[in-house]
């Protein structure tokens, strides 16, 4: 007799996923505060910790009058919208980093046999509130900014800044999944992961103009970072984009977000299949 496989739609998988994310992270939510002065001191830590990323700028600046061309308030402007974004994704996704280690003991297994997308499973393992810190830090930066920074606002510029943050984070979103199913095929690969995660963060706080063109090119079109913050806060400030890019392309991030999404999707379910176990 033929074998009938049944597939479920697109639809109901993204709405079982979204449901067993929601689940597992409410369950580290619950165990988390659990102990709420713990809590409490373990996230402001966290803000502390990251408020020492825009001290080192200020303390550049203490030296210097710009940067690259770019005054405190512009730098303050790139700084915020990745800060920003990044601890959006990083909140959301940001134990997928650990990926390697999982693979390593042989629990990524236990995952592959539950009737729950892997991924889901994944991106909600761990999930840590303490990582608001970030974003707590990074929207007060991204508020100071905003309010000092001179720009001849409009409508555009205005809607122009949540969307960038939105978008963003869907950008680094996609780049810890993507990094995750590299995982998987090398069974090890978490710093080289962080160095795209991290690292572009913090690359993404500096303007474009202290860096050579050939790495702007490459967080263009190559893995297009710069759409999280070079990119729309150009069109804010009025200055030329990073390679002269057109004029819409300021507009592009959510596309930009949407195509990096589908692509880290398509990575994430090569890795899955070429997915061999270490029989630990």
């Amino acid at each position: 007799m033929r074998r009938v496989v049944v597939r479920r739609a697109e639809p109901a998988r993204l709405g079982e996923g979204l449901r067993a994310y929601r689940l597992i992270a409410g369950m580290w939510i619950r165990s988390t505060t659990a102990y709420r002065t713990s809590f409490a001191l373990t996230v402001v830590g966290n803000l502390l910790i990251t408020v020492l990323d825009f001290v080192g700028i200020l303390l550049m600046f203490s030296q210097v009058d710009t940067l690259g061309g770019w005054t405190l308030p512009e730098v303050a402007l790139l700084y915020g919208l990745v800060a920003t974004a990044f601890g959006l994704a990083d909140l959301l996704l940001g134990s997928m980093d650990a990926l390697g280690a999982r693979i390593r003991d042989g629990s990524f297994d236990t995952l592959l046999v539950r009737p729950v997308p892997v991924l889901a499973q994944v991106g909600a393992d761990r999930f840590a509130l303490r990582r608001l810190g970030r974003i707590t830090q990074g929207t007060l930066v991204l508020c100071w900014a905003l309010l000092t920074v001179e720009v001849s606002w409009t409508a555009a510029k205005v809607l122009l800044v949540p969307v960038a943050v939105v978008s963003g984070a869907v950008i680094f979103g996609a780049v810890f999944v993507g990094g995750a199913a590299f995982q998987i095929v090398a069974q090890d690969a978490a710093e080289v992961q962080n160095a795209f995660t991290y690292g572009g963060s913090t690359l993404l706080q500096y303007p474009p103009t202290v860096f050579g063109t050939e790495l702007v090119r490459s967080v263009t079109y190559m893995l297009p970072l710069a759409f999280v913050n070079w990119v729309p806060a150009a069109y804010v400030l009025g200055r030329p984009y990073p390679l002269g890019l057109p004029e819409g392309a300021a507009f592009a991030p959510p596309l930009v977000a949407a195509g990096f999404a589908v692509v880290a999707g398509l990575v994430w379910r090569s890795g899955l299949r070429a997915y061999r176990s270490t029989g630990s």
